[in-house]
């Protein structure tokens, strides 16, 4: 089973470039991020076309998760106990952005994530970010907790280089930069300690980037950053046979500003694997 990540950067602008590099690259689940469209917008006769039934999460021309799959796509949910958040209001029971999206397919539990931002370290949307984070590692805890095995994986863009070495950006110092202060890399850790762990970094070459900033030739210098990530739980994590970062999706006319990640999985059965579902790619 083939399952990837990737922050399109608005699906209705690059679709058929998602759609063909799926194709392409035989994947049977995406999870994308950055949709910027509501669901009666999301370009699905395209994907339909190849072979994929999608679920789609947007509320406007902002944000946007959803996941495409070659099986059939249960359990939907958008919520996860996440804060909300309004620009100048603070308080409780503030709108819930269209930033998560959970889904089972053949299984397995996925989550399309879009962190928030934070902006700057002084910046409302910071605190934001760093509660957002809380209430998935208590989710997380609680999920992987309650159904050790069954594969489970956090997907998307968390706005996080986890290490100096996911940094490549000069312009993104620790101490005055979003994306690398000690608290959201604490953050990021957590995630790990509920649960989950990194199932790409040991498969790919250290220093490979997800992200280039569009501006100031970012992307030709390799002045990148790792910020998305695929973090799964130990069921999830032993059925990982390889794993890639598709850094040519950054070239080419029109390219997100991401690329996505990938990893293949194969599950024994159930006398092989204990409780795991047969799974096959």
């Amino acid at each position: 089973m083939r399952i990837a990540t990737w922050n399109v950067n608005s699906i209705r602008t690059r679709f058929r470039r998602t759609v063909d590099w799926m194709v392409r690259e035989d994947v049977d689940v995406l999870a994308m991020q950055e949709i910027k469209c509501k669901p009666e917008q999301f370009p699905y006769e395209a994907f339909e076309e190849a072979g994929y039934e999608v679920v789609a999460h947007g509320l406007n021309q902002w944000n946007g998760v959803a996941i495409a799959s070659r099986h059939p796509i249960a359990d939907v949910e958008t919520e996860f106990g996440q804060p909300g958040f309004l620009k100048g209001v603070e308080g409780v029971d503030l709108p819930v952005e269209a930033r998560a999206l959970g889904a089972t397919v053949e299984g397995v539990r996925l989550w399309s994530l879009y962190v928030p931002n934070g902006r700057s370290l002084d910046d409302p949307h910071y605190t934001y970010k760093l509660d957002w984070l809380a209430a998935l590692a208590a989710y997380t805890r609680a999920e992987t907790g309650a159904h050790p095995e069954r594969p489970f994986a956090l997907m998307g863009d968390f706005n996080i280089a986890p290490t100096d070495v996911d940094n490549g950006n000069p312009l993104v110092v620790e101490g005055l930069s979003t994306h690398v202060s000690p608290a959201e890399r604490e953050a990021f850790f957590a995630l790990e300690a509920a649960g989950v762990s990194d199932v790409v970094r040991a498969r790919v070459p250290e220093g490979l980037f997800t992200y280039w900033d569009y501006q100031q030739l970012r992307f030709p210098r390799n002045e990148g950053m790792r910020i998305d990530f695929i973090l799964g739980s130990a069921a999830f994590a032993q059925a990982v046979t390889d794993a890639s970062i598709h850094r040519n999706e950054r070239k080419g006319e029109a390219p997100s500003d991401h690329v996505p990640v990938l990893v293949d999985l194969a599950f024994g059965d159930a006398d092989d694997e204990g409780d795991l579902p047969m799974i096959f790619g």
